[in-house]
Order: C-alpha cells, then sequence, then structure tokens
C-alpha cells in the first residue's frame, strides 16, 4: 500500500456471495486497490494495515459485520479518525449503508469514490467500535441462533425465524443499567428481554433515520415477558414502529450494563460475553462518505 492511496477491503461471503467481481471491476476503475478477505480476522487485518499505511480513502465492500471488523483494526492502529470510509453494501442486512443513503452496490461505489463527507458518530463497548447497535438479550441471542443457511436461504427474515425458535426457551436477563443522560443519570434494573443500543440505528419509533450526529446513543429496555408474547412484541417494534407498555427508551451518551451472570452483547452482529459492559458514545469520530438521501438531522 502507497501512503495516501485508495484501497478497499472486499469480503466476497458476504450476502449472497455473487458480488466480487463486479464490485472489483468498479472499484478498480475508479482508483480503489481491491484486497478480498478469505479467512476469519482478515478484515480486521487489512484495517489495521490501512490504517498503519495511512490510507486515506477505504471502502468497505461487505455487509454491517464486515463493516465493525474493519473499523476494529483501524482502532488497533489508532487511525479511525484518519480514514475516510466508504460504504458498498453487499450484505444481508446493511443497516449502516441505508441509514448514510445509500441504496445497492452500484451506488456505494459511486458514493466511495466522490459523494460528500460527513463526520458521523460511533459507539464504543469497552474497547471495541460499532457504528450500528450493541445489542444484549434475546435479540443477541437469535442473532447467534442465524445460520449461514438460514441467512442464504430467508436474507433478513432469518433473524425473524430464528427469533421464533429462540423465543420458546428464552429466560430473559437480569441487568442493573446506569446512563448519562441530558438532565442527569438513570438507572434502570430488573429483568429484561432484551437491551438494544442504536447508534446508526432507531428501534422503537415508526420509520425514519437514526441520528448519528447528535453525540447520543437510542436505547430501549424491553421488561422481561412470557416468552409467547416476545416475537409479536418484537415485530410491533421493528416493523410497526407503535408503543408498547413494558419498554423504557431513552437517550445517552455513555451507560453501563451489568449483570449477576455473564451477558452475551451482538455488537454490529459481533458476539461478546461480560459481567459489566461501558459503552460510550464518541461524537463526529467517523468520516464517511454519504449518499442525497442522508439527513444530518432528521
Amino acid at each position: 500500500m502507497q501512503i495516501g492511496s485508495r484501497r478497499a477491503v472486499l469480503n466476497p461471503a458476504s450476502g449472497t456471495g455473487d458480488h466480487a467481481e463486479y464490485v472489483t471491476r468498479l472499484l478498480e476503475a475508479r482508483g480503489f486497490a481491491v484486497d478480498e478477505t478469505a479467512d476469519a480476522g482478515d478484515a480486521r487485518r487489512l484495517g489495521r494495515e490501512a490504517g498503519e499505511r495511512r490510507v486515506s480513502e477505504l471502502a468497505v465492500c461487505g455487509g454491517d459485520g464486515t463493516v465493525n471488523e474493519v473499523l476494529r483494526g483501524l482502532s488497533d492502529a489508532d487511525a479511525v479518525g484518519d480514514v475516510t470510509l466508504g460504504i458498498v453494501p453487499c450484505g444481508t442486512a446493511n443497516i449502516l449503508a441505508r441509514e448514510l443513503g445509500i441504496r445497492d452496490v452500484r451506488h456505494g461505489v459511486d458514493i466511495a469514490d466522490s459523494g460528500p463527507v460527513r463526520e458521523v458518530d460511533l459507539g464504543y463497548a469497552g474497547a471495541d467500535p460499532f457504528a450500528v447497535s450493541c445489542i444484549a438479550g434475546f435479540p443477541a441471542d437469535a442473532s447467534l441462533a442465524a445460520s449461514a443457511e438460514l441467512k442464504e436461504r430467508f436474507g433478513t427474515l432469518a433473524f425473524l425465524i430464528s427469533g421464533v425458535q429462540e423465543a420458546v426457551d428464552f429466560d430473559g436477563i437480569e441487568i442493573d443499567l446506569d446512563a448519562t443522560v441530558a438532565d442527569g443519570t438513570e438507572r434502570w434494573h430488573g429483568e429484561a428481554t432484551c437491551v438494544l443500543v442504536g447508534n446508526a440505528r432507531k428501534f422503537i419509533e415508526e420509520g425514519g433515520q437514526a441520528a448519528m450526529e447528535d453525540g447520543l446513543f437510542d436505547v430501549a429496555v424491553v421488561d422481561r415477558m412470557p416468552a409467547g408474547n416476545l416475537v409479536a412484541e418484537a415485530i410491533g417494534h421493528r416493523v410497526l414502529g407503535r408503543e408498547t407498555p413494558g419498554v423504557t427508551h431513552l437517550q445517552a451518551r455513555e451507560l453501563t450494563i451489568s449483570g449477576p451472570e455473564p451477558i452475551t452483547f451482538s455488537r454490529d452482529g459481533e458476539l461478546a460475553t461480560h459481567e459489566t459492559l461501558r459503552l460510550r458514545n464518541e461524537p463526529r469520530t467517523l468520516s464517511v462518505r454519504v449518499g442525497p438521501a442522508y439527513e444530518p438531522a432528521p
């Protein structure tokens, strides 16, 4: 890699797995040198190498998990603030790309080449960055249960299908949550179905883009409920956006989640277990190219 060069990290296995040749051709025509991942950890390694070698433009071609791995690599090299990211959505859900106003692969390449640059918030769960969300509880378990075969057959519905399966056995989690909010602190203690912490994602309100430049997480805590209600409630929030009793919604700059038992968290799809986890929002830390539909203050 040359200093100041344009590079791309391409995950050929993301999504349907049929995009590598097409995306490579488009990016190389725009001056990007493309590095493909082959094994677990490659995206993080390539992100770290890009940061160490002072690459100024880095396109990430894959899903939200691939973007997260590259961000972790840039963080390893202490270079998150030195690189401008372009997102080419090749994954299953592509939540970050959608929030940035990027429609599809071709549009993502065009935006990575010459789209306007915005500085957006980045979340940290302990030392690890996340761009989209950090989830604890039932959805994290459902994410774990969604196999590659289910994703290939059903796309984003894979998480709903696995969620139905997981709901039968899920018992909830006991948590203590301390959050720093606008007027001080807020605490929540009890048994929860899940805790949803969104940076580039809104979980409760109907429709609309998440605010990625306000320095705040969008947080929802869902009370523990009978297993038979779990999927219906999840659909009500994620698809219909209606208000439902038993949900605490707040906006926080940082928060700490702990429990008497280790808790599994899904950070942009990457799973980790912690007894205590501190999450903080780093305002306008990440430079990204955005599409014309992106609104800084939606």
